[in-house]
């Protein structure tokens, strides 16, 4: 499968052994979690999901150590509806990000418990595709250029830097989508 992840980026992340694996997933998730967590907000039944959401995003942080538990927390994320077959597809606008928010926490929580380069790979392979697929429906942006910077910086190790860097670009993103949907 070819990915979107730049091959010096994916190159790193192999060389760079388990704490640059985590660090790299959890700014990916970090900047992805407002397209799951702004489009779910107020949905009906959702307030677990979002609680677990948010938590997972948070403790992905603690990129010193593999998560505890991360097998246990895929099995549950893989029950979010966002990950179900839908013989339809997604075609709704909020769906498509907020699929896209949880396939990339997916991939992160393996990569983060798993220590592999390749489930990382595919955490930013999900991210880059989400901005992509917006750049081509937004006129003028340019998030998955934006994107690569971020996962590049990523390598770099400064947490504090990149989680505010992943928080002001999950922002944009999330505005971004919210100009996209009907009013």
């Amino acid at each position: 499968m070819e990915t979107l992840v730049e091959e010096a980026v994916a190159e790193a992340l192999r060389d760079g052994g388990g704490e640059a694996i985590r660090l790299y997933v959890s700014a990916c998730t970090e900047r992805m979690s407002p397209l799951f967590v702004g489009l779910r907000a107020g949905a009906p039944g959702r307030e677990a999901d979002l609680d677990f959401y948010a938590e997972s995003v948070r403790d992905l942080w603690h990129a010193d150590r593999p998560l505890a538990g991360a097998a246990e927390r895929i099995r549950l994320l893989e029950r979010f509806p966002e990950l179900q077959p839908d013989e339809e597809g997604i075609t709704d606008v909020a769906d498509t990000y907020a699929f896209f928010a949880v396939l990339c926490l997916r991939y992160a929580l393996l990569a983060h418990g798993s220590g592999s380069a390749d489930d990382a790979v595919s955490c930013g392979h999900a991210a880059l595709t989400s901005m992509g697929t917006l750049d081509q429906n937004v006129v003028g942006a340019s998030l998955l250029a934006e994107e690569q910077r971020l996962q590049s910086l990523s390598l770099g190790g400064d947490a504090s830097g990149l989680w505010n860097a992943s928080v002001t670009a999950g922002r944009e993103r999330l505005r971004a989508v919210l100009g996209r949907l009907p009013r």
